[in-house]
Formats: C-alpha cells, structure tokens, sequence
C-alpha cells in the first residue's frame, strides 16, 4: 500500500496546482481544461502507477454519543453540520459519474493510515491528506474496490497493469477537473465552475462506456453551446479530452517511457508490499514445521518464494505481515528440492499433501522494461522523426542536410557594397553590371536577338577583388542573388551535393529573374579526367555533374544567371568552362599603376590624414607595384593602426610607409639582438646588394635598406623600386636581376674570410629564375625553344634524363654568368661597399638620399614616376673622405665573420 500512497501523492501535487517539479509534469502535459480557461491553472493527468483500491460498502451507523466519554460542544456539531452541508452541496455540482461511488469513513481512515506512512516526505504527506478531502466529493471508480480486493503479494501482470493505468488515468482527471472549477469559485467565476462539474461528470461517464465498448478516442467537434445533444456537449465543452496519443506530443511520450522504466520497480515493490529475505532454518522451523507454507516458487534468480496461509500465518507467527513477501536464495535447483524432500519426510507429510513447488521466471516491471524499452524507444524515434518532417520538403531530411545553404539577398538585404566601392577593375566591373542589365532590362538585348550569357567565371590571383565584385552584385542588381561557398556542397553523405545543388536552383527558379554565385568552385569544378584513379564513385564528380545539368540541361531556364569565382580556372573540367554553362571568362589581374590609384582613393576615404590626397594617391601607388586589392586596403588599415598607437592626430606619409614596409617585410624585430661580428656580416651583405642595384642598368633602383631584423628569419631589409609595371623581360633584365640577388654572396666573400647561411634565400630565387628561362621562357640556346612545365602533381617528367641533364647544366651556366658579372662589379666598387655598410652599421637604416649622398646620382636615369614623387636625389659627388692624420692608427678592417646561423638554428 506504499506504492498506493505515492501515487495518490502525486494527484494531490497534480490537483492542488503546485510549484514543486514533480514526477507528473515530467510525465504529462496540462490538461486541456487548463489551457482554456481563463486563469493559469495546470493540472495533468497521472498513467503510470497502480491504482487504489475502495469499496463501495454503505455508510456505517452512527456512533452512539453516550458511551463517548467527552461530548462535542454545539460549536463543534455546527462545525459538523456545516461541513456536511458544503460537502452536500458541492456534492450536488459534481454528480458522480456512472460507475463511479462515494468513499466511505471506514476506507478514508483506512487511506489516511497510509498517508502516515513514514517512508514518504513530509510534503508528500500533506498533499496526500488534502488529496483525500477532495476524494469526498470527486469520488473513485468502483474498479478500485476490485482490485483492492483481488490484489495479492507479488508482480503484476501486463493486464493489471494496463486496467490500473486506466483508473488512475481517470481519477487523476476527475481530480484535477475539480480543483480547476474550486479555483474558478474562489475568482468569482461560479457559473462555469457548476458547468464544468455537470459537463466533467457526464464526459466521464460517457469515456467510461466507451473504454468499456474498446472505444479509446472520442471524436473532435466544434465549439458549441452544448445543446446539441451529447455530441454537441462534449464538441462545445472547454473540458472534451483528447486520448493518449492525440494529447502528448511524441517527445512527452518517450520521456514518460524513460521514466516509466527507471521509477515504476520502485513504486511496484512499494505497493506490493516490502520483500524480506530469511534463511532455510527459518523457513523450516517458522512455517514448514507449523503447516503455514501454501506454495513455493522458485524463480530463475536462484531465489524461492514463500507464499503463506495468511490465515493460519497470522494467528501461528507473531512476527507475520501480509504486506511482507518472503523469501529465501539457493544454491542450487536440485539441492534445495532434496532438502526440502528430505524436511518434508522427517516431518511425516503425506505424499499427497506435500507443498507444491512452481518454477517461474523473475519478470516484473523492469524486465519488462528492458525486453521492451529498446523497441518502444525506437518506435518512438520513428514517430518524432516522421512527425517534425511531416510538413517539411524533402530538402529537410537528415536534419537538413540535403537543404541549400546559400543565403539570398535582395534590394532590402543591407548589402553596403556598391559598384563605387569596387576600383582597379574597370573591364571586370563593366562585364558584370552587364549582365545586371541583361536582367534589368531584357527587352533591349532581345529586339536584336541576343540572349543573355548563362554564367561568367572570375578567375584571377587572390585579393584581387572576385568575391568584392560579387557583393557589389548582391547590392546593386536588383534582382534576388544567392551566394553560396563550393565547399558547402559536399558533405559526409553520398548524394547530398546533388541534392543541394537542386535544392539551389529550384529555389532561384522560384525567384527568376536572379544570379547564382559559387565562390571557389574549384572544390567541386576539377576535372573529371584524372580525379578518380582508383575507381569507386566520387561525392565531387556527382555533384559537378548535376550542375552541368540544371546549367545546360532540359530544365535550364534563361533568367538564371551563374557566376562564379575561383583562384584556379586551370584545373575546372572542360565541359564546365564551354560556352553555354560559363559563355564569358573575367580574368582580374592585379591591378596596375591607374588601378592602385583608384583602390587607394577607395580606402582613403575613410582614412583621417592631412596629406595632399593627390600626391599622396601616386607615392603610395608607386611604392607598391604587384600589390592587389586587399593588399592596398590592408596597407592602408596598418597606417591607420600605426598612427593610433603613437596617438597621432592624423596619418601622416611615414606611417603609410611603414605600413608598406610590414606588409613586404613583416613586423620589425628590435627585440632580436645580433652579436657585433653577426651584424657587421649583414651590414655588408646588405650593402652588397645596394651597390649592385644602384649600378647595373637593369636592376631595380633602391630605396631603402635596412639592417633591423624583419619577419620570420629576415636579418636584413632592402627595399627596390621597380621600374613602373613590366610585363617583358629581356635577357639583360633577368641576368642584371640574378646578379644584382647574388651581390650579398659576393660581398661576403669578398670581405670576410668565409660566408655565412644568410644569402640562401637568395640561392632559391636565382635558381628559379635561372630554370625558368631555361624550361619555360625558351632563353638557352642548348635546350631550344622548349617548354617543361613544373607540375608537382606530376609522377614522371615530360623528358629524358639526357634532357634533365642538358637542363642542369644551362641552369649553372646562367648561375655563373651572373655571379661573375656581380663578382666583376663588387671587386671594383670595393670602397664604395665599405662606405654603405659603415654607415648602415651607425645608422641601421639608410634612404635613396643617403645612398645619393654617399655613391652620387645613379648614372642611369630613373623612371618618370620615381623622379616625380620622390625626387633625384643630391646632383653633386659625395664629399671626399677626411684625411688620415699623422699617427693616427689605421682605419679597422671588417673583422672576420663566423658562419651565421639564422635565427632557425639558433
């Protein structure tokens, strides 16, 4: 009856609308009733737990008051009859339902004994008793008292089950319907609390016919007045209750089932009274030597239990309690059937008379549970999973997988960037608004028979402004634009590419006119011809396939327009590049000298600075000659933090020209402190370099050089201008280039007894330009005109070891070439290398107008852009060296170097 007292527990807590986090509203949701009324009542139903159990006997007669010792005062009998009256009353507004019956005094001590019992809280305690006062009006099912009067110790079967989950289901409603309509009373709403006690009762009635008839759902109506007859009054009614499965929701039903499994063992051995282990010696002397033993049960646990003559049990042992189960553990079947055997004969039992032994197995709730909680619990995945995709598309399976992730923009999307904000790329730019016009304005391509390009690739080097482009696209064109990443096609699962790629143009159908834009399509573009060696199918190869399709297929349609962007046009398959999927090719170069200038009256305009703009535009467009678009718009954000962190007013030219000089050198490095003999050794590396620049015609004039330690391994810093944009070079240019990157080299060797690691980077870019003029540029008269591309995806070379060789050897003739012409230089300007490399050691950092000051004017004349923005330097010869006094020591010679070691090593 402990389990019985909990459960009636939990109604109290449903009924009187609590605060507390209970086992019921984990279980269930609120009532429809309480979501209907006016005010915030909650109040659930409670399936999961066996029922109590009352009889339905008379009331007894009364107590005859003059045995009472103590007499009640009038106050008291008023007090009775007062409440007899309420109870009356209230009894009148909440007619019993058919099959239902008043509790009698006799069952509510009975229960108020349980209600005592001190294994529950406290708070469980209260609700209980206050749980039972409402039963004097609500009632219980006639069904309890069966129960009550079948129930015997020991697990209940899946049938008593089911009928017990049913009773509690229907008194926890009851209960619940009555504290709603008490609490409508209470905030002066009386008329609906009588309404929904008449219509509760009858709706009551009417379910328990229908459970009995097998009929578990009642059918949905409109609101109505209730006149309607029975169908109108249950449609009409605010308290017409759906059935189990139309009143939760599939989640609520899985968590109750979690539950259902993990608590109900611990209600089941509650109710069913406590289990209390003995031993054999006890069994034999306490109740198989006094015949009080009806039956054994062996279970599969290796236990035995004891089920009693409660009758004889209970006036034969002292220590007897029907609510107890006995038990006791064995070691073996055949062990403990011996001796009970042998116990029975030494006793003299009959053959005939001897107790029955059962074998069975231990299968209570949590057996079941575990034989049908993994199905149940999948079943009801399958219910969630069906019933949340059930209004989506197909797109939504999985969890969204096979869903479109591009995202669409439109003339009310704030997209900021315009064509103004785009620089530096007129052709591009006026490729692309094009094709906005084509959209815009299609009736003036058409009078003259043209149709609109099905799609255009950006292709170029990074930074150049591909991705730029297509957001002032997104902000300008008018029409809806989706902006998708290649990547984003391909996923873990096979089909889910194709999948999305459908998904993306059946939702730019949907929106035609518009652009489609693919941002690095080379994820999923590559040709097809080598990407699958080994056979097996490839996630890539299907998805390029369905935009081949939905580009130039059947269902193609001409008001979509694809654009897209990629650093690697070179490796997209054919038949994706051929015109009728991608008619039109942009390639966007870096930009040139007019370009730069454009893009940094772009940025500057964001930028404070008191400089003359022009003046300004032109150096800073001179200094940087390769640059692309992000590179200028991170030089000029690196000015604008240089000037913040000296607390400027403004930016002024040397901050942007330090910011030019971190972005091509990398941040300085003052912590990085080099012994005397490893500095001087970079002072005239260093300086070797600047002489050559300064006197081969075709190298790049020089415009600072530095001795402070830059980036990642760079002890030194020199800084050329080049010679505006070229795009030839001769063979003259190259090999002045190679001598003029091999002067470091040779001013070591010609200065210090022995050479350091530092000129290594050096090596690796002669011999690349020597390599390519040999395989690529066709510039060795050995090898001919010949073109070896160097594919480091390539397993075998495109020649012969003989060719390899012959490539070999021009590659180390060019080298020597141009390390004798540099050799040649720097033997002869000895005096001037000295020269720059003791003032960079005093100065550490040394301008074109040092280098004027101390060599003279370069005797090759500048370009017209160098001379215009910064000058051409002192006209006059440096002056003559001071002369060496009488006596005076000899001036000191570079001190020999150790080999240096770059930072890597050290």
């Amino acid at each position: 009856m402990a389990g019985l007292l909990r459960q009636s527990t939990q109604l109290a807590r449903v009924a009187r609308q609590t605060q507390r986090a209970t086992l019921c509203r984990a279980l269930l949701r609120p009532s429809r009733v309480a979501r209907q009324l006016p005010l915030a009542i909650r109040t659930t139903s409670l399936p999961h737990s066996p029922a109590r159990l009352y009889s339905t006997q008379g009331p007894q007669p009364p107590k005859d008051e003059s045995k009472d010792p103590i007499k009640p005062n009038e106050d008291e009998l008023k007090a009775k009859d007062d409440a007899a009256a309420q109870l009356e009353k209230e009894r009148k507004d909440w007619p019993l339902p058919e099959g239902w019956t008043y509790l009698t005094e006799d069952e509510m001590t009975v229960l108020a004994e349980f209600g005592k019992n001190e294994r529950l809280p406290q708070w469980m305690r209260d609700d209980f008793a206050h749980n039972l006062e409402s039963m004097r009006v609500t009632g219980a099912p006639k069904e309890l008292g069966e129960m009550l009067a079948d129930r015997k110790p020991g697990d209940m079967t899946i049938v008593e089950i089911g009928k017990f989950l049913r009773v509690m289901s229907k008194m926890a409603n009851r209960l619940a319907e009555y504290e709603t309509a008490k609490e409508l009373r209470e905030h002066g709403h009386e008329d609906a609390a009588k309404q929904a006690g008449r219509k509760e009762s009858s709706q009551d009635g009417e379910q328990d016919k229908k459970s009995e008839q097998g009929q578990k759902k009642k059918k949905d109506g409109k609101t109505g007045d209730g006149s309607g007859g029975k169908d109108g009054a249950d449609a009409g009614s605010p308290f017409a209750k759906k059935w189990f499965f139309g009143r939760f929701s599939t989640g609520d039903l899985i968590m109750a089932g979690i539950v259902w499994a993990v608590v109900l063992p611990f209600f089941e051995s509650s109710f069913f009274g406590q289990q209390k282990e003995i031993t054999w010696q006890e069994v034999h002397k306490n109740f198989l030597a006094k015949g009080l033993i009806k039956k054994l049960t062996v279970l599969s646990s290796g236990k035995v239990r004891v089920e009693l003559n409660q009758e004889g049990a209970q006036n034969a042992y002292d220590g007897f309690d029907q609510n107890t189960q006995y038990y006791f553990s064995i070691g073996s079947v055949q062990t403990f059937e011996q001796q009970l055997e042998q116990a029975q004969k030494e006793l003299g039992i009959p053959s005939a008379e001897r107790i029955p032994v059962n074998y069975a197995s231990e299968g209570g709730l949590w057996q079941v549970a575990m034989a049908f909680g993994p199905t149940i619990l999948l079943v009801g995945l399958l219910m969630y999973t069906t019933r949340s995709l059930g209004g989506r598309g197909g797109g939504q399976m999985f969890g969204g997988f096979s869903k479109s992730k591009a995202k669409m923009f439109n003339h009310e999307t704030a997209v900021k960037v315009k064509f103004s904000d785009v620089a530096g790329m007129d052709e591009a730019k006026a490729e692309i608004m094009e094709f906005v016009s084509f959209l815009k304005a299609p009736e003036r391509f058409e009078r003259l028979g043209a149709k609109i390009p099905r799609g255009a690739i950006l292709s170029g080097p990074p930074g150049t402004g591909k991705t730029l482009l297509a957001k002032a696209t997104a902000g300008e064109s008018g029409v809806p634009f989706f902006s998708v990443s290649g990547s984003e096609f391909v996923e873990m699962f096979v089909g889910v590419g194709s999948s999305r790629v459908r998904d993306l143009f059946a939702s730019a159908r949907k929106n035609a006119p518009c652009i489609i834009f693919i941002d690095e399509i080379d994820a999923i573009g590559r040709s097809r011809q080598d990407g699958n060696r080994m056979g097996g199918n490839d996630e890539r190869e299907s998805t390029l396939n369905q935009i081949l399709t939905e580009m130039d297929g059947f269902n193609t349609s001409e008001q979509i327009v694809v654009l897209a962007g990629t650093n690697r046009a070179d490796v997209l398959d054919s038949a994706l590049t051929r015109p009728g999927r991608f008619d039109r090719h942009i390639y966007i170069d870096r930009p040139t000298m007019k370009g730069r200038q454009d893009i940094f009256k772009v940025h500057l305009k964001k930028i404070v600075t008191n400089e003359d703009l022009e003046h300004l535009i032109g150096r800073l467009s001179t200094l940087t000659p390769g640059f692309s678009g992000a590179d200028i718009a991170n030089v000029v954000n690196e000015s604008a933090l240089a000037a913040a962190r000296v607390n400027a007013q403004s930016v002024e030219l040397i901050h942007f020209e330090q910011a030019i000089e971190r972005v091509i050198g990398g941040l300085e490095r003052k912590s990085l402190v080099l012994k005397p003999e490893e500095k001087r050794t970079v002072a005239y590396h260093e300086a070797g370099h600047a002489i050559c620049g300064w006197f081969f015609e075709h190298a790049d004039p020089l415009l600072k050089v530095s001795i402070i330690p830059r980036g990642k391994g760079a002890l030194g810093y020199a800084q050329y201008l080049p010679a505006g944009d070229a795009y030839l070079m001769t063979v003259q240019q190259l090999m002045d280039r190679m001598a003029m990157t091999l002067g470091g080299r040779v001013s070591e060797e010609l200065h210090f007894p022995t050479v350091t690691t530092g000129a290594s980077d050096d090596f690796r870019k002669v011999s690349q330009m020597a390599r390519k003029m040999v395989t690529e540029w066709g510039m060795s008269d050995k090898v001919g005109p010949l073109h070896f591309s160097e594919d480091p995806n390539q397993l075998q070379k495109p020649f012969s070891e003989l060719t390899a060789q012959a490539i070999d050897a021009e590659v180390r003739s060019i080298v020597d070439k141009a390390y004798a012409q540099c050799r040649d230089l720097l033997s002869s300007r000895r005096t001037e290398i000295g020269l720059v490399a003791e003032e960079l050691l005093k100065k550490e950092m040394l301008t074109r107008d040092d280098m004027v000051r101390l060599l003279g004017k370069r005797p090759f004349e500048d370009h017209q852009d160098f001379e215009k923005y910064f000058g051409g330097g002192s006209k006059s010869a440096p002056p003559p060296p001071p002369a060496e006094e009488a006596g005076s020591p000899p001036p000191e010679q570079p001190s020999p170097a150790f080999r240096k070691v770059d930072e890597a090593e050290r």
